[in-house]
């Protein structure tokens, strides 16, 4: 397992990463050898006392990203949250490639719940992500979109051999925004 880290204005100590490092190495069981874990730590931009600091893990396994995201006052109690959830993750992920393989599924569909209007805000570009397509059929991506916990999902169809956007309805259910090129 190869364990990235990422800092943005944030140092941290040799300790920490030591700490990170042992409990992280705890997730080994559930990886090959070539599963590379990025750890980004992060420290808000306020000028209070009292600054948030951000901890995500991002596990990239064969085309699946697994991600978790705690943020508190302490960044030595962050890695004790996003553990877990991570591991929760990595266990749903592993049921669901063996249910696949038994040809066994089963779909509960929680019915998303209406958003109150809010007041219109201005809005900028904040954030730009950059990632590889990898080819899958629906199914797959409808499965990942369940992973991820997102409302979309981009990825290229195995199919069509387009770039295919899936994304989560009002009612539950699901959609399928096909490009033409």
């Amino acid at each position: 397992m190869t364990i990235e880290y990422l800092c943005k204005n944030y140092d941290p100590s040799d300790k920490l990463k030591a700490i990170i490092d042992k409990k992280v190495q705890k997730l080994d069981k559930f990886f090959e050898d070539d599963t590379r874990i990025k750890i980004m730590l992060k420290k808000g931009n306020t000028r209070s006392s009292n600054d948030l600091y951000t901890l995500e893990l991002t596990v990239l396994l064969n085309g699946v990203v697994l991600r978790a995201e705690v943020t508190s006052d302490n960044m030595y109690s962050n890695i004790d949250f996003a553990i877990p959830k991570l591991e929760k993750q990595i266990i749903r992920h592993h049921k669901k490639i063996e249910s696949k393989s038994k040809k066994f599924r089963i779909k509960d569909l929680v019915p998303i719940e209406e958003v109150e209007a809010e007041e219109q805000v201005e809005r900028s570009l904040v954030r730009s992500k950059c990632y590889t397509l990898v080819p899958m059929s629906i199914d797959d991506a409808i499965e990942e979109l369940e992973l991820v916990g997102h409302n979309f999902y981009v990825f290229l169809n195995k199919a069509t051999n387009a770039i295919n956007v899936l994304y989560v309805r009002n009612d539950g259910n699901y959609g399928l925004i096909e490009t033409i090129v």
